[in-house]
């Protein structure tokens, strides 16, 4: 006799294409046979996921059309099928299943305009926060001494996402959108992009900037300390001036607080 989990996950194979003999026996009979049932579920469960797929990646959809998202998303859905109910956060492997997605490879950009899309997507939903005044900031960032300044870790707004392409995948995004000319044109030869995705109100945006400063955020985002960060902003563009990126920062409210990482312990000979 199946328990509640085997139950369970029977069930889950039989929605997502599997064998639905397991199940059949434990679904109650009907005016439809077991399988029947079953199939409309099947095709409940998959369109609903394509529909969520399409809310988060409708730039991806307009470049593949209809059919082939169709497709690409079913096949997704089968490989990684959802692991918690929250919906909204369900497809950020897509763009790396792209990726891998053989009659993808044709198209190499698609991968990175579906990260862009998924950090637009996640922006939305990231977290609020209570953002200090800048003054009581940089109060606390004046009392700390030098070592201790490089040592700092921020912590960043948490709706903002760093991202890179060796694509021009912000031009691809805006000539996807409604209203946008329908004869206009980028060439993937348009270079690379550093792309800043950040909520501002109740809208997720973004915006291309500079290697330097660009490598300065992304590190600090990913929680390296200012010290580290500094040094990989300046490697990248030896003519970036710290002081003003820095500056940046504070005045476009983008750092929420800070830590500092422990102290590094000398090795001394014996």
């Amino acid at each position: 006799m199946l328990t509640l989990a085997d139950l369970q996950r029977a069930m889950a194979a039989a929605l997502l294409g599997g064998d639905a003999e397991a199940v059949s026996a434990a679904v109650a009979p009907d005016a439809l046979d077991p399988e029947a049932r079953l199939a409309i579920y099947r095709h409940h469960v998959r369109t609903s996921l394509t529909a969520v797929l399409k809310d988060a990646y409708p730039v991806v959809c307009r470049l593949v059309d209809d059919r082939f998202f169709g497709y690409a998303a079913d096949a997704y859905v089968r490989a990684e099928p959802p692991t918690e109910p929250r919906l909204f956060v369900y497809g950020a492997g897509f763009a790396d299943f792209l990726a891998s997605f053989p009659p993808c490879h044709g198209l190499p950009y698609l991968p990175d305009v579906a990260r862009l899309e998924w950090a637009l997507h996640t922006a939305c939903h990231a977290p609020a926060v209570n953002l200090p005044a800048g003054t009581a900031l940089a109060r606390a960032l004046a009392a700390l001494t030098g070592d201790e300044t490089a040592r700092i870790v921020f912590a960043v707004d948490p709706s903002v996402r760093y991202l890179a392409s060796p694509y021009p995948v912000d031009r691809i995004w805006c000539a996807n959108q409604p209203g946008a000319d329908p004869e206009a044109s980028v060439g993937l030869d348009a270079g690379s992009v550093h792309l800043e995705v950040r909520r501002t109100r109740d809208q997720a945006v973004f915006r291309s900037l500079p290697l330097g400063e660009w490598t300065l955020r992304a590190r600090l985002a990913a929680g390296r300390s200012l010290e580290d960060s500094a040094a990989e902003a300046s490697t990248a563009d030896a003519e970036l001036n710290l002081a003003d990126a820095l500056s940046a920062l504070f005045t476009q409210g983008l750092l929420v607080d800070f830590t500092l990482t422990p102290v590094r312990e000398e090795t001394r000979p014996c």
